[in-house]
């Protein structure tokens, strides 16, 4: 008598238990059409707004508003006929019409002989979470639009022609390893007799660094009244002459100082090519040397004197010198090539970079700075490098062979 009393007991905790809980619980009945609804509990009340006078004797699908995705319809349909468990997120609507995510999982119950009997259906409204996930994808989607256009911006301030001067040949290649890149270039004819090319890299990569460098291709462009690569010069048909890289360099880093209001700084090296005497003198700003390539390799030229753009604003710059040959061939790069690094976190580093150079010396200009980056993207896991990658080089004719006698 004592265990039956027990028995009794535990039966009416747990209905108690089952009225009382947070999230709607239904059960339906497996064995008759229609599978109806035989009991729903306090949850699924608050839940829909429907009463179990309502809902008793309906199938759960009475829930589903126009909006309900026929797909995930067709899943539960599935799995209730194939008798096995199946979770979904439904849209389903109120009594009073208002609609609400319900994520609804569903359990079937097996006699003893393992036929199903019914379904047990736990409820629950996830509609604030859906509602924050929806509002985050569109925020995620207007800010993947934003990153799009501005990298479109970002290419249209890459180089859209070369120098076509006869006895040079030029060439640039630009790899961001994100949408939007902190490296910038450019190649472009100064006056008659000169040539400039520079290479900066903003410190890290993404928006910041592009805004950053985007300021800085102002201050480096070819309209001489607002570039840091003219002078003025009263003798000047215009009124300007290109300035020293040294000048260049100096003036700014005076013009441009990032590195206490953002946190940012930036590395540049800049040259300028006398076309008359192929002469290529320039400036590094904490940036690596050219690397000059001959028929004897590939060698890194001498560091000019410099340091990181927005330190010290009063910095004088140096540079330094090199007489190219013909068949000679120049090139200046960012650091996101020589610090490629592959699985094992080891760096490519200058002598390797130097050895790939010299194995791409056989190529065309214009086919060896994507052969190179191919080379980059080998090293590293993925194909994937871990900073921006950007190539500008120029190369001097060789002489025309002697007609034979």
């Amino acid at each position: 008598m004592q265990k039956d009393h027990d028995h009794n007991d535990w039966l009416d905790l747990q209905n108690r238990a089952l009225a009382v809980a947070l999230e709607g619980i239904t059960i339906a009945d497996a064995r008759l059409p229609g599978r109806p609804l035989i009991y729903v509990n306090e949850g699924f009340e608050r839940l829909t707004g429907f009463s179990a006078a309502e809902a008793m004797g309906r199938n759960c699908k009475f829930l589903q508003g126009d909006l309900a995705d026929p797909a995930t319809v067709d899943e539960m349909r599935q799995a209730m006929q194939e008798g096995r468990e199946c979770t979904v997120e439904i849209s389903n609507r109120r009594k009073d019409g208002t609609q609400f995510w319900n994520r609804l999982s569903i359990t079937p119950v097996r006699d003893e002989s393992g036929t199903v009997t019914h379904f047990i259906g736990i409820q629950s409204d996830v509609t604030a979470r859906r509602e924050a996930e929806e509002k985050l994808q569109r925020a995620n989607d207007q800010m993947r639009n934003d990153l799009e256009d501005a990298a479109a911006i970002q290419k249209a301030w890459l180089p859209q022609s070369l120098p076509n001067i006869p006895g040079y040949d030029f060439a640039w290649q630009f790899r961001p390893c994100d949408e939007l890149a902190g490296d910038g270039l450019h190649i472009l004819r100064l006056d008659e007799h000169h040539v400039g090319l520079y290479v900066l890299d903003v410190s890290g990569h993404g928006a910041p660094a592009a805004m950053l460098s985007a300021s800085l291709i102002r201050s480096l462009s070819p309209y001489p009244e607002q570039s840091c690569l003219y002078v003025p010069d009263a003798d000047s048909p215009t009124g300007f002459a290109p300035a020293s890289p040294a000048q260049a360099l100096t003036t700014l880093n005076r013009r441009v100082t990032p590195g206490p209001q953002t946190g940012k700084f930036f590395t540049i090296v800049y040259g300028v090519l006398d076309l008359r005497s192929a002469e290529f003198r320039y400036a590094t700003a904490g940036h690596p040397p050219p690397v000059r390539l001959n028929a004897a390799g590939a060698t890194l030229c001498p560091l000019a004197k410099g340091i990181i753009v927005g330190v010290l604003p009063e910095f004088e710059f140096e540079e330094q010198c090199v007489q190219l040959e013909p068949g000679d061939r120049l090139l200046i790069y960012s650091d996101g090539a020589s610090e490629a690094t592959d699985s094992d976190d080891q760096e490519l580093g200058d002598d390797r970079m130097i050895s790939f150079l010299a194995e791409t010396r056989s190529l065309p200009l214009a086919e060896s700075l994507p052969a190179m980056i191919g080379k980059v993207e080998d090293w590293c896991p993925g194909g994937n490098p871990q900073d921006d990658i950007t190539l500008v080089a120029l190369e001097v004719s060789p002489r025309p062979a002697e007609p034979p006698r």
